[in-house]
């Protein structure tokens, strides 16, 4: 028999990721650097394509990333960030663990199971802008569905109630804003953990039930550990996404209410787009929110780690050196 020439594919491989790499490098690596090095220049004004690092203009190379940390809009706008993110990813971790729960036990056997994570799902497929401008009109002042709501119930008791504002309130806005956070994103935190649980052996909760665990003790003692990575990967997402939070609290409401939903992307945008056109300190808050989020996600990556895992490693590491050193 005639041996047939063997046909190498990988080279084809290299060629289907060029046009990712290509797109990779125009759109973001490019965007990506160019915005560090704006940081330590004067760039300011639409339409000024001409700028200088700051020391040729006597100015300290830092200066702008010390104007920014010394901003006090800028401390009210981190601090708006992570008050937000808090208050719905606490509800929203929980929901979804619960749900994680109830859809997984093998005991519980809950029918309708894909209508239901079709429902829990559906608000994170609505758009942003959607979702803003129903919550403006639920909570319109000084006419909106949930004064009409109030009202009417209030009149079933012959009572009356003026209509409040709950646009120009500091922590009412807050509390919406997080709410419409945790109303789009607890259903696709429920599917990434429900994801994990659907991926641990089931051999592993036959002999739990065996052993005579009840269900809070399966979910707590073999379920949580053994989605350990999925975890990580729904609190580092949700981390990032929080830290970058911008559409909902623009949409909804802006800088209204003494800037009570103005977040550290909403002043990012309002440093180089309204109005001011200060690119060079819009950069910088860019570059101080960057080295924050890869800080914090590295935390995480630390202490959600697997330790074994990890164990494992180093021994591996010393047995090598020890067979080396035999050599």
């Amino acid at each position: 028999m005639r041996n047939k020439k063997l046909v190498d594919y990988s080279k084809y491989g290299y060629i289907f990721a060029i046009p990712f790499m290509l797109t990779f490098l125009i759109f973001t690596l490019y965007p990506v650097l160019y915005t560090f090095v704006i940081g330590f220049t004067d760039l300011k004004g639409a339409g000024n394509t001409e700028w200088h690092f700051l020391p040729s203009v006597g100015k300290n190379l830092f200066q702008n990333f010390k104007e920014v940390l010394t901003s006090q809009t800028f401390h009210k706008a981190f601090r708006n960030t992570w008050i937000i993110w808090i208050m719905n990813f606490i509800p929203q971790i929980g929901f979804a663990l619960l749900f994680t729960a109830w859809f997984t036990d093998r005991r519980s056997k809950v029918k309708g199971q894909g209508l239901f994570k079709i429902l829990f799902y559906m608000p994170n497929i609505i758009t942003a802008a959607t979702i803003a401008i129903l919550f403006t009109k639920l909570f319109g002042y000084p006419k909106g569905a949930v004064n009409d709501l109030l009202n009417s119930l209030a009149a079933l008791f012959g009572k009356t109630r003026d209509n409040y504002d709950y646009q120009n309130n500091e922590w009412p806005v807050k509390i919406v804003v997080a709410f419409i956070q945790f109303f789009q994103w607890y259903g696709h935190t429920m599917v990434n953990l429900i994801a994990g649980v659907i991926g641990i052996s089931p051999e592993i909760f036959e002999a739990a039930e065996i052993d005579g665990a009840n269900r809070v003790q399966t979910f707590f003692k073999i379920t949580i550990p053994c989605i350990r990575q999925i975890m990580l990967f729904v609190l580092v997402t949700s981390l990032i996404g929080g830290l970058n939070m911008f559409d909902i609290p623009q949409l909804y409401i802006g800088t209204r209410a003494n800037n009570a939903a103005l977040t550290t992307n909403m002043y990012i945008k309002n440093q180089a787009f309204a109005g001011s056109y200060m690119y060079n300190r819009s950069a910088a808050a860019s570059v101080i929110l960057f080295i924050i989020i890869v800080a914090l996600s590295s935390i995480l990556f630390y202490i959600l780690r697997d330790k074994d895992e990890a164990k494992l490693k180093k021994l591996r590491k010393q047995e090598l050196r020890a067979a080396r050193k035999g050599l």
